[in-house]
């Protein structure tokens, strides 16, 4: 039994880690100041005896006692990240510090949830791992983007300077239950637009793409990510290569829900990428990992929650 950290426990994506830890045989010390995270998250699993939450920013030192750090604190989606762009930026680096920090003084691994969003809107498609990537360092994004990008920094010069074992993964985009409502991300938006039979806003011309992945598969490539080689640091893109323009995820979406919710047309934002899809080639050969869950078989599992909550 190990004693687990995980950052941004309370949250969509941590939620469900620390479900997974759980039922490994593990302890869980979920850490969320809920700017972003949800209690309902993690209440079923307050009363597991192997479960502790802490309310805590991680832009402050942390001082406890455990063997792995998962380092998922940070708001994730637009609407979240530029409400607070200066905290945004501070919860990635600052944050990042604090959690390598700990590790080093621990002697343990440290694995950081970093995004596809550091490769920008992205003029190699689709994305390797050795994209440098296209960012705009003065965009209302940027404070997530190039907040991910100096955390990735900061995890490699702690590896290079402290011998601190790093493990970084770069999500593409991931849905499933246990998404806000409100975030203002593609699957969710228009799952709710499409229950509430209001008109769906697709921005642009809707033929931007992306690739969606299933919170169980993004889940499963993290896990197996901790636990690989010795040595294998990453970064890693953790992803769906499949391939959706936004004009066809809406029509899936309401296909799927019986919709009477009509498309509307809205200008792009400001550095929304036009193209998104990971290269999964490493994950595939150092993890064994790959997505298994089909878009239209988690799209009904995330509509199926969505009805619960709406």
């Amino acid at each position: 039994m190990k004693r687990v950290l995980v950052t941004g426990g309370g949250g969509f994506l941590g939620s469900h880690l620390c479900d997974r830890l759980l039922k490994e045989g593990n302890e869980v010390l979920c850490v969320d100041n809920f700017f972003t995270g949800n209690r309902r998250n993690i209440h079923h699993l307050l009363d597991n005896k192997n479960f502790e939450l802490l309310r805590h920013d991680v832009t402050h030192p942390l001082y406890v006692e455990v063997d792995e750090i998962y380092n998922l604190a940070c708001p994730a989606s637009p609407i979240h990240y530029q409400f607070d762009p200066v905290q945004t930026t501070k919860t990635s680096v600052i944050g990042a510090m604090n959690m390598l920090g700990l590790a080093k003084r621990l002697k343990i691994k440290i694995l950081q949830a970093s995004t596809s969003e550091i490769y920008g809107d992205p003029e190699i498609h689709p994305q390797p791992e050795s994209y440098r990537g296209n960012v705009n360092t003065l965009g209302p994004r940027a404070c997530y983007d190039e907040g991910k990008r100096c955390a990735e920094t900061l995890f490699f010069d702690y590896f290079r300077q402290h011998q601190v074992p790093i493990k970084v993964m770069r999500i593409f985009n991931t849905y499933g239950p246990r998404m806000h409502p409100n975030d203002g991300r593609v699957v969710s938006n228009f799952i709710v637009q499409a229950l509430k039979n209001q008109d769906i806003t697709i921005y642009g011309d809707g033929k931007q793409t992306r690739s969606f992945c299933y919170v169980d598969d993004n889940i499963e490539g993290m896990y197996r990510l901790m636990n690989s080689r010795d040595g294998f640091t990453g970064p890693v893109n953790i992803g769906n290569p499949g391939e959706f323009t936004m004009l066809e995820l809406a029509q899936e979406i309401i296909d799927l829900t019986n919709s009477k919710s009509k498309l509307v047309f809205m200008p792009l934002p400001q550095d929304d990428p036009m193209q998104r899809k990971p290269v999964i080639d490493l994950a595939k050969e150092e993890l064994g990992w790959e997505p298994k869950v089909a878009l239209k078989d988690g799209l009904i599992k995330t509509i199926n929650y969505f009805e619960g909550i709406i």
